[in-house]
């Protein structure tokens, strides 16, 4: 599970650089990777339910 949780914290700081990129500086090229992070983060987050339901029976 940590290690699910580390994936996600480096995806999500991905995620803000380019966002922050795009936005600041126009970046198109930013954008288009902000958005593959973000479903990238939307993948890690449905794993980690699923891990996080499964940690919370034992």
């Amino acid at each position: 599970m940590k290690e699910l949780i580390e994936k996600i914290n480096a995806e999500f700081e991905a995620f803000s650089d380019e966002a922050n990129q795009q936005s600041e500086k126009g970046n198109k090229a930013a954008g288009t990777r902000a958005r593959k992070s973000a479903l990238e983060l939307s993948k890690l987050f449905k794993d980690f339910r699923k891990v996080s339901v499964e940690e919370s029976k034992k």
